[in-house]
């Protein structure tokens, strides 16, 4: 029988989301009794439907009973970490057990605590709670991590992850990967007349540019370093890759003329430059980055406030200017 995908109402967004598989339906409501105020309770009465609600939901803990009769937390727990889109999400063991040998194997698989079976309501719900900050100051470093700290978009570390990851998609796939580096012109210029604190407001506002017309999930906008900024297009072919910069170009150069920004001397524009490619077993994803950047050089050559796409890969592309 299929299962129901898990379907919060707005409400429950905004708590914290625990799973509890458990195969006993009294354990299962002692726990919902003493979560659900401060969370959103999903329970699974079985293995087979806890690993369904785990990729339906994408809980952020997990209470795991170990003992279940079609398969015991331990497998559980394996086989959530063979699937990528599910082997971060946290997990806690309930357990009557307490075998120091049984313990050491579970945190060894990667649980993050165990919780003794019968429940002490306050050890529950301090462990819970402090697990859950924990949980969430960690995810918090992560994300500070991945972001540029003055425009708040992904930073350079964060693209060469996710370049890797879609080059890697497309070569499983097929699908062709669109990139574009903009270098913001006479930003030195800015700076010397008006400022650094008018570069960096200029800086933020090419960011928030950059990423207004992505529309799919794995498209991203990042800083590649100082004035150069970089789009990622997965799935996406020249043709289309081309419009997408162009709208982001013509928007930048918008701002100044909307007295945005000073005028005369200092209007804003970027040069960009870009290429596409269809990943292939011979390929170097460096190649396509040269590329780019490559035509990046063109555009400036041509007076800035061009987009040049490279159309080596890919025949199809094509830029104004």
């Amino acid at each position: 029988m299929n299962q129901e995908p898990f379907s919060p109402s707005p409400a429950e967004r905004d708590k914290a989301r625990i799973l509890v598989v458990d195969d006993n339906r009294v354990s299962r409501k002692v726990l919902v009794d003493l979560l659900q105020d401060d969370y959103t309770v999903i329970q699974a009465k079985n293995a087979a439907q806890g690993l369904a609600r785990v990729r339906d939901s994408l809980p952020d803990l997990i209470l795991l009973d170990v003992v279940m009769p079609d398969m015991g937390g331990f497998e559980f727990l394996r086989r959530m970490q063979k699937d990528e889109h599910i082997q971060e999400v946290p997990v806690v063991f309930i357990t009557a057990m307490n075998s120091l040998e049984d313990e050491e194997e579970g945190l060894k698989l990667g649980a993050l605590d165990y919780i003794a079976k019968p429940f002490n309501p306050s050890i529950v719900k301090a462990r819970v709670r402090n697990l859950l900050t924990m949980i969430r100051q960690k995810q918090l470093l992560t994300k500070l991590a991945h972001l540029d700290g003055l425009t708040e978009i992904p930073n350079r570390r964060s693209f060469e992850v996710a370049f890797q990851r879609e080059w890697q998609r497309g070569l499983g796939h097929r699908t062709p990967l669109s990139l574009a580096i903009l270098d913001v012109d006479f930003l030195k210029e800015v700076n010397d007349r008006f400022g650094h604190p008018e570069g960096d407001r200029v800086l933020k506002a090419v960011a928030q540019a950059c990423t207004a017309p992505l529309r799919h999930p794995f498209d991203l906008a990042a800083r590649y370093g100082g004035d150069e900024f970089v789009i990622l297009l997965p799935e996406t072919p020249a043709p289309e890759a081309v419009r997408i910069c162009e709208r982001i170009r013509k928007k930048i150069e918008a701002l100044s003329e909307e007295k945005a920004f000073p005028r005369d001397e200092a209007l804003l524009t970027v040069s960009m430059g870009g290429a596409t490619a269809v990943p292939g077993p011979d390929a170097n994803p460096l190649s396509l980055v040269k590329s780019a950047d490559k035509a990046l050089y063109l555009a400036k050559q041509r007076g800035r406030n061009h987009l040049v796409w490279d159309q080596e890969n890919e025949k199809d592309g094509s830029a104004p200017g």
